[in-house]
Parts: C-alpha cells; structure tokens; sequence
C-alpha cells in the first residue's frame, strides 16, 4: 500500500474533485432550466457536462501533462541539456577513481559502468543493492 501512496492520494482527489464538479454542475444546471420554465434533461446535463470537462481538460491537464511527460521523457532520454551536469560529475568520479585505484581503474570503472549500464541500456533501478566493486 505504501509503494502506491501517491497513486492513490492522486485517484481521491480526482474522484472527489470530479463528483463535485459534476454535482455542482447538476446543480447549477437544474437552476437554468427551472429559470427556463423546463425540465431538466439527464441526457442534455451530461453532455454539457461531458463537454465542460473536457474542455478544462484540454486547457489544463493536457498542457501540463505534456510538460510533465515531456521534459520526463526529454530527460530520460538523455537530451544535452539534462545531461551536461551528468557528464560532468561522471567525469569527476571517474578521475577520482583513476587516482585511487592506480592499475584497477579502468577495471573498476568498467565494472561499475556494466553493473549501471552506462554504456547501453538503461540501469538498473536497483544496482546500488549490490556489492560494490573492490578495488
């Protein structure tokens, strides 16, 4: 349950944020119709209800959802400006490494580029799990 928190935190907000939304907008739309001298209509409410969301939708969600997603992704992909401070830091160890390890550096920095897939492919999401390298 803990490993799905966010998830479900998420899933309340939206099923409460929604059930009132659309109850004040059953609200509000059995108000214009009996102001109409009319009945309301189930079908007529949910399809300006339908077409109200949707189009907050499109205007907030959809946006950000793409600028989530998207610089995610940019940044999992490896874009150059989400990788620059990484390449740094990378080089930085990897001169540490060769200071201390002398003859093993390569060795070790080998060893630690395959168990991260620096290389190829992508890492593993637990490889800090295992063993550390010896030098």
């Amino acid at each position: 349950m803990k490993k799905y928190a966010y998830f479900w935190i998420t899933a309340a907000f939206f099923l409460i944020s929604i059930g009132l939304h659309w109850g004040f907008a059953w609200f509000a739309f059995v108000d214009e119709a009996a102001q109409h001298g009319q009945e309301p209509q189930v079908g007529e409410y949910v399809v300006q209800v339908a077409r109200d969301t949707f189009e907050n939708w499109q205007s907030e969600f959809l946006q950000l959802i793409w600028q989530v997603v998207g610089l995610a992704y940019f940044l999992y992909v490896g874009s150059p400006s989400s990788k620059e401070n990484d390449d740094r830091m990378e080089a930085k160890v990897d001169a540490l490494i060769r200071l201390q390890a002398g003859g093993d550096a390569e060795r070790v920095i080998a060893e630690i580029d395959e168990r991260y897939y620096r290389t190829h492919g992508h890492a593993q999401p637990h490889a800090h799990d295992e063993a550390p390298v010896e030098v």
